[in-house]
């Protein structure tokens, strides 16, 4: 495992119980420099979604924590914030979660001879393969969850055409 990925997983491990316990969920974590400064960058969520207030809460009940742990000994800026909407989706309960939701998935081997997908989710079916199917005249697609690289929820503005005009 890199260094990279350790801190990601250290403090992710370190800080879900503490955003769970305020009532929020850990949406992801990420560890990367920006020019020439690392940041680690918190994303959070919670039904109705994030607040200023909330991003506030939690930087102020991790930042003491991260600097007690001296899991990174090196300066850094801690970004706490929402995922957008364009969330990533990591776990099965995501997928189950914004099902009838469009998103956009990237696989590591082709299926059906493609690595790239867009459409509507649709679930996920008793074998564990995320449902999700191109449009309403298309037959579904099913991508194993471990074949998923990355995945995101896709904005699509309410009374927009595909050629981006009013419907």
């Amino acid at each position: 495992m890199s260094n990279k990925n350790r801190i990601v997983s250290e403090v992710e491990t370190m800080i879900a119980p503490i955003i769970d316990s305020m009532g929020m969920e850990l949406v992801d974590v990420e560890w990367k420099q920006q020019s020439g400064n690392w940041n680690l960058c918190i994303y959070i969520d919670k039904p109705g979604g994030i607040t200023l207030d909330d991003c506030e809460a939690v930087t102020y009940e991790l930042s003491d924590l991260l600097d007690r742990s001296d899991l990174i000994n090196h300066k850094y800026m801690l970004e706490v914030s929402s995922p957008g909407l364009e969330r990533p989706l990591k776990k099965k309960e995501d997928f189950e979660r914004f099902t009838g939701n469009s998103v956009y998935i990237i696989t590591g081997e082709p299926i059906q001879e493609q690595k790239k997908f867009k459409g509507k989710l649709k679930g996920i079916d008793e074998e564990g393969c995320i449902v999700i199917q191109k449009d309403k005249k298309a037959k579904e697609t099913k991508i194993p969850f471990d074949k998923i690289q990355q995945a995101n929820l896709r904005y699509e503005p309410e009374g927009k055409n595909k050629k981006g005009g009013m419907k």
